[in-house]
């Protein structure tokens, strides 16, 4: 029910401890006077505390108890309700001039999507976005993504919208902190690599879980979140800890060749580059030394250089039946093959593209 319109009452005016006090006083005909001569307290304590210029203390609280039979509890509640409540009304009149950095969010698809619930109040919306990243307010939020984008903002190649990335990365985040991981082991992460090839030729219900578990037991969360409006990012990885790294898929070409080169390509990253960097893949035109030492990591792992190579000088016709030969003794999917053949200019675009499997998400 994500999408589901949420409505709270929000009182205009909060209503002070002391109002409860009098109410009680009145309701058992005693005197300001003759509280504070029992409580042995100034009357002037017991009139300010009525009037709101002093708080309900702890001690306050249990004199109240002893000398009106209602628990320290329920005056030390009712003092904590009031600042709560104060507080928040505080914080919304803050909140009212945010209305630009909520909108710079794409936040009806984020509603759809169920990452955030739906207000029909701008303020309760900005509290929900505040919410999902886990920051206490949009000042905050600038200070902790601004620091975490910077890299990408300084290069003129860059073109996603980054608050709809900040968004996704965020999702990313949530959904790794559900999955439980072993500690980062780069040679058990380097086996479940090589047997993460197999499952290229299995139906997402089947690979995706074991994809999954197979990455946790190495320490490493593989999300797959789908792309917002204008990410234009089709994988990150990230290090969440010193011992969980994150790879975080989008599924943003719909393809078994897209789908299974970003992933080699994310644990390229993880294996071959630095714990503090976070790598996207998809907004920068023009790759950088990492992002090609990635590529050549994924193209080598998927397919071994000497082994692509044989087949292309085999001075045999590129057909379907020989790609399906050859992705066989692999052990890879045949759509694989056909990408990196149209990839290296082997195989033209259009050609042998029934081959590839294609995903939706459901």
């Amino acid at each position: 029910m994500g999408s589901a319109v949420i409505n709270r009452y929000v009182p205009s005016s909060v209503s002070l401890p002391g109002e409860t006090l009098e109410e009680t006083l009145e309701a058992l005909d005693m005197p300001q006077a003759e509280l504070a001569k029992r409580m042995g307290r100034p009357s002037q304590m017991v009139n300010e505390i009525i009037k709101g210029k002093k708080d309900i203390t702890p001690e306050t609280a249990l004199q109240l108890e002893r000398v009106l039979g209602i628990p320290a509890s329920f005056w030390n509640n009712r003092q904590r309700q009031y600042d709560e409540a104060l507080a928040r009304q505080q914080e919304s009149k803050q909140l009212e001039h945010q209305e630009a950095w909520l909108a710079s969010f794409p936040v009806k698809e984020m509603v759809k999507l169920g990452w955030i619930e739906r207000h029909d109040d701008t303020v309760l919306q900005i509290r929900a976005m505040l919410n999902f990243f886990g920051v206490a307010s949009p000042s905050q939020w600038k200070e902790l993504w601004n620091a975490k984008t910077v890299a990408y903002r300084k290069s003129n190649s860059f073109t996603a919208d980054l608050y709809a990335v900040a968004a996704w990365l965020r999702k990313g985040e949530l959904v790794a902190q559900e999955m439980p991981c072993r500690a980062y082991d780069e040679s058990k992460f380097r086996k479940v690599l090589e047997s993460a090839r197999a499952l290229t030729t299995e139906p997402p219900e089947a690979f995706v879980p074991e994809l999954q578990k197979q990455c946790a037991s190495a320490g490493v969360a593989v999300a797959f979140v789908p792309e917002l409006p204008k990410t234009r990012v089709s994988g990150a990885t990230r290090w969440l800890s010193s011992h969980k790294a994150l790879i975080q898929l989008s599924l943003r070409y719909k393809s078994d060749d897209h789908l299974w080169f970003t992933f080699f390509h994310e644990a390229g990253h993880i294996l071959l580059h630095s714990h503090s960097a976070t790598f996207l893949e998809g907004i920068h035109k023009k790759p950088d030394k990492q992002e090609q030492e990635a590529n050549q990591f994924a193209e080598g792992f998927l397919i071994p250089k000497n082994r692509l190579t044989a087949f292309l000088n085999a001075n045999k016709p590129i057909t379907k039946t020989a790609i399906r030969s050859f992705a066989m003794s692999l052990g890879i999917s045949s759509g694989i093959v056909v990408g990196q053949l149209q990839f290296h200019g082997k195989l033209g675009k259009a050609h042998c593209n029934d081959l590839k499997k294609r995903f939706a998400w459901e």
